[in-house]
């Protein structure tokens, strides 16, 4: 019953609810009492020849008024209790969402999606029957229990209720037993079922690559299998929670036994009278369903406690980057000093940058170039702080970014990644995506300096058209275009292009940058890029390799300099060349 004791916290914050629903079900236990004492009676007086119509009118009125008033207290318990049910399921469902939004990337590349999803969805579920059905057959078997064997115990004979409830210490042993079973068995169904999920989710997201590497069959073959696990581990707790009914099946059979035969010598010792005897088994009936419903406790707190232990883990994990109690809250602008001795990403024992150093001033634009893998984007995701824990100071303005609030520094920032990731809304919808407000004009706007506005005048709707999930419908250079937009939206102070022109022609890339470049005269741009026209009028360059800056300077210093950058020019101007038919 650990999980009540977790759930506390809640139970408190409805505490009004749950003890109107739980009163509610206290007074249909007792209302319950009646018909099988009254059935009681109306035998003995069968027996002795006494029953009158007056007599059989009031039991028959008592009766209909006992059941009316189950009824509406029945139907109120059930939104008290199982409306604060949905009511918790909604909490902690909004918990974990935001709890997702705080996470760093590193969180992420531990997390898979799939299994997220089921947290958020399979376990959540089965906590919500434990705050619902859960309370329900708690209080009911309790209740009902305590009421129906004190009236047996009370009204008619205590000796006999002792012998009868005799073989109930073997079924509170089982039922522990296979509650702890249950719990191990349910917790690694989920387990299987979240590697199914995300089975599920990366390859209906990945469906063009599979189909396109023919992988089809083979790809549905470990769908099936992992289905197939699903199945045996499902199995698995579904063999445990079948022994519940036989077993307590065969406890109240023994009780019933027991019952009839003891009974049967009380009657005739003349300790007990027929209608006695027939009111007693009509209780032991009643007592049928809370025996059951223990059984059934069990099953939902097992399953409950092990979902809500997977939920508490995952919201017990750390946020590793997180304000500073004093964070400043105001947007950063000036210029940028980046100085970074050392950094590794999380559990990674590798250095992915080192001896980084360079200034940008405000309004001038920075590009980086590098092979893949050089530390170009590291270089951003530590400015954005989506990293930290690295050996150095980063300052934007007047502070280091850590003294901003991590939502005024983004909001500074207008980041467009390499995985152009879509919202399967409207084309504008998208483009609005940081400004939901914004006007109409304001999305044309920003369509046109990304020069994608003429694209979406063709597509079927215009700015209407919803794409498909992630952008599906687009070619990698709408996506992108698209993405710069969204970004413009901001009018950040500081933009960054992550290798983010590599799916346009070099004619639409030229126009773009020329475009941002006239309406970001006062504002910062960094650009990475493996094509060196994207970066070549940029203030200040610089070229990484293995984690560190080799060159550093203009287009035009660089060129001198006859290293890297002079290299790699002269390189993609041979490729052009040839891309032209090898005409000069």
């Amino acid at each position: 019953m650990k999980v009540f004791l977790d759930l506390g916290w809640f139970f408190k914050e409805r505490k009004k609810q749950y003890l109107l629903g739980i009163l509610m079900l206290m007074i249909v236990a007792f209302l319950q009492l009646l018909p099988p004492k009254i059935i009681g009676y109306v035998v003995d007086e069968i027996s002795e020849g006494t029953l009158t119509v007056r007599i059989l009118t009031t039991w028959l009125a008592i009766l209909a008024a006992a059941a009316v008033g189950m009824y509406i207290l029945r139907y109120y318990w059930r939104i008290m209790i199982f409306g604060s049910a949905i009511f918790l399921a909604r909490q902690l469902r909004e918990r974990l969402f935001r709890h997702f939004t705080k996470m760093a990337p590193s969180f992420y590349q531990k997390k898979r999606v799939g299994d997220l999803m089921a947290h958020a969805t399979n376990d959540l579920s089965a906590v919500q029957q434990t705050a619902g059905a859960g309370v329900l057959t708690l209080v009911d078997s309790i209740t009902t229990g305590g009421f129906v064997i004190a009236a047996m115990a009370i009204t008619i004979n205590w000796k006999l209720t002792l012998i009868a409830l005799i073989p109930l210490p073997l079924m509170a042993i089982l039922t522990s037993y296979y509650g702890t079973l249950l719990h191990k068995r349910f917790g690694s169904a989920q387990e299987a079922f979240s590697s199914l999920n995300d089975k599920a989710q990366e390859s209906i997201s990945g469906v063009k690559v599979i189909k396109t590497f023919g992988q089809e069959k083979e790809d549905t073959e470990d769908f099936v299998q992992l289905s197939k696990e699903v199945v045996d581990k499902n199995i698995r707790v579904a063999k445990v929670d079948a022994l519940f009914d036989p077993t307590i099946s065969l406890i109240v059979g023994m009780c019933f036994f027991l019952s009839i035969v003891f009974g049967t010598r009380f009657i005739l010792a003349g300790d007990m009278s027929i209608g006695d005897l027939f009111a007693f088994t009509s209780y032991l009936g009643l007592l049928v369903w809370p025996m059951l419903a223990f059984g059934w406790l069990f099953n939902i707190v097992e399953r409950g406690r092990a979902s809500y232990d997977r939920i508490m883990n995952l919201l017990d994990e750390k946020i590793e980057i997180d304000d500073k109690e004093d964070a400043l809250e105001e947007k950063p602008d000036g210029d940028i000093q980046f100085h970074v001795e050392e950094f590794k990403f999380p559990e990674d024992a590798r250095t992915a940058i080192h001896d980084v150093h360079f200034t940008l001033k405000r309004g001038e634009t920075l590009g980086i170039i590098g092979k893949t893998g050089a530390g170009k984007t590291t270089i951003l995701k530590l400015l954005m702080r989506e990293f930290e824990g690295y050996t150095g100071q980063i300052v934007y303005g007047n502070h280091a970014i850590d003294a901003y609030k991590k939502r005024n520094l983004r909001e500074a920032i207008g980041y467009v990644p390499q995985d152009h990731f879509l919202f399967s809304t409207t084309v504008a919808g998208n483009i609005a995506f940081a400004n939901a407000s914004a006007s109409m004009e304001q999305v044309y706007e920003a369509a046109k300096l990304a020069y994608i506005h003429e694209d979406i005048l063709q597509f079927t709707d215009g700015y209407s058209t919803v794409v498909g999930e992630r952008g599906v419908s687009l070619s990698g250079g709408q996506k992108q275009r698209i993405s710069i937009a969204r970004a413009l939206m901001m009018e950040p102070e500081l933009l960054i292009l992550d290798d983010s022109l590599s799916a346009v022609d070099a004619q639409t890339e030229e126009a773009i940058l020329e475009a941002l470049k006239e309406k970001r005269n006062d504002k910062t741009t960094i650009i990475t890029s493996h094509r060196l026209s994207a970066i070549q009028h940029a203030h200040q360059i610089i070229v990484m390799s293995e984690g560190t800056i080799v060159e550093k300077g203009t287009h035009e210093q660089l060129m001198e300099l006859e290293g890297i950058y002079f290299e790699m020019y002269q390189l993609q101007q041979l490729e052009t060349l040839v891309e032209k038919g090898g005409e000069a």
